[in-house]
This record gives structure tokens, C-alpha cells and sequence, in this order.
């Protein structure tokens, strides 16, 4: 079972030094898996099963007063921007997300769920993001390439020593699936870039804990997984 490396571990428990008894081990055991959250938007399945075949707990739940319990969240997503946000706000995610984050804690968007972590997107018309990276979700335009993009592409790394992407050579090829692209405010926030439709396009962001990758890695071959298993275990 991925526990916690002992850092983390000690760091928990003086905090939470009634945990040291044993008694409570099962919230140990939460604290260490995955949370991968179910708000009627995502590829759960083909991401639960890619933690299971990297041995790795994670747990899918549709309720957000369950996210205090684990230190790593997903957030995957697939669909159109405006019905997703508003699903994740119905279902108390939004706020549980940000509060997630303000503990130190980390969480990981995947595609549709890495654009919900920005201000706003002109998809289908203005809708307003989670705002937890500043910054637009805006549509690729172009008059010679096909959109949306669909298909493998390189995705060429900006920040050298990030930590989703340790282990994973530059310009590694993962399996993107959008019409729409982020546009962070903030350049020090983006960790890898990606060429399409004539634009050189943020495809990954890192940013104090909060991480999103616009390609979807339980599709992408080993460099998918490492990705998965880069952001359960650091």
C-alpha cells in the first residue's frame, strides 16, 4: 500500500498526535490513497484503472465532505465547460477543492478538469471557472488544421525539474482530446507546453500544489502512467 513517506507521516502526527495510538489507522489509510471525484463529468473508469494497474489506491466518491480525508484529488473531466462547472459547484466540489488546496494539499485536473481550474471559459459562451489559476480557456482557431484535436502530440517541458513529468523525457508524446486550450495568466505556472492548430499552447500546469495536464494520461501509454504515478507518490 502507498503510505506515507515518513516526512509526511511526522508532519501529520504532530498535528494529529491522537493518530500515533493506532487506533485510527484506517484515516491513515484515506490519507494516502487518491480521491478521484465523481461529479457526473468524467473518465472515472479509465482512471481508476489506471491507479489499479499501478497498485496504487484510490478511491471514486460523489461526495465532497469526503475529500478532507485524503491528501492527493483528481479531478478528471470530460464534456462541455458551462454543465460541468455547474455540476461541480451543485455538488460542493468547488468550494471542497479550494479548501483542499488552502491546507497544502495537492490535486491534479485532467483535461476538460484542468480548463475548470481557470477564470473563465468562452466555450459556448462566458462561464465563470474555480479561478484557482488565473487565467482564459479560449477556442483554437485555425483555417488549415482540424479541430478539435484528436490524437497523439509532443509535449515539450518548460520546467525541468517538475514533478508530474520526473522520469518522463522531453517531448514525450501523450494522447490529447479538446477543442479549447488554457491560457494562464501567470507564465511561471506553466510546466510544459504543447505546438497545435499554430499555437504553442500551455498543455500542463504547476503551481503550489495545484497540477493539470490538458492530455489524457490513463490513455497515454507508459508516459501516462508515470505521470499518474508522479503526482500519487511525491
Amino acid at each position: 500500500m502507498n503510505f506515507l513517506n515518513k516526512s509526511r507521516l511526522d508532519a501529520f502526527l504532530r498535528f494529529y498526535p491522537f493518530f500515533s495510538s493506532g487506533v485510527n489507522n484506517k484515516v491513515l489509510i484515506f490519507f494516502s490513497m487518491v480521491f478521484i471525484a465523481d461529479y457526473g463529468a468524467g473518465n472515472l473508469r479509465s482512471v481508476h484503472k489506471a491507479f489499479d494497474y499501478l497498485g496504487i489506491k484510490a478511491a471514486v466518491s460523489d461526495k465532497a465532505s469526503e475529500m478532507s480525508r485524503y491528501e492527493k484529488v483528481l479531478i478528471p473531466g470530460v464534456g462541455a465547460y458551462g454543465p460541468a462547472m455547474e455540476a461541480l459547484k451543485r455538488q460542493g466540489f468547488g468550494e471542497a477543492i479550494r479548501e483542499h488546496i488552502d491546507k497544502g494539499r495537492s490535486v491534479l485536473g485532467i483535461c476538460l478538469g484542468m480548463q475548470l481550474f481557470l477564470t473563465e471559459s468562452e466555450e459556448m459562451g462566458a462561464h465563470e471557472g474555480l479561478d484557482i489559476v488565473p487565467g482564459k480557456v479560449l477556442h483554437f482557431r485555425s483555417s488549415t488544421d482540424k479541430i478539435p484535436q484528436i490524437g497523439w502530440n509532443s509535449v515539450d517541458l518548460i520546467r525541468k525539474e517538475s514533478l508530474l513529468f520526473r522520469n518522463i523525457p522531453d517531448h514525450s508524446w501523450f494522447y490529447f482530446v479538446h477543442s479549447f486550450y488554457c491560457s494562464p495568466d501567470e507564465p511561471e505556472s506553466v510546466a510544459a507546453t504543447t505546438f497545435f492548430a499554430g499555437k504553442n499552447f500551455c498543455s500542463a500546469i504547476e503551481k503550489n500544489g495545484i497540477f493539470a495536464v490538458q492530455f489524457h494520461p490513463e490513455k497515454s501509454s507508459e508516459a501516462g502512467l508515470q505521470v499518474l504515478r508522479n503526482f500519487a507518490e511525491f
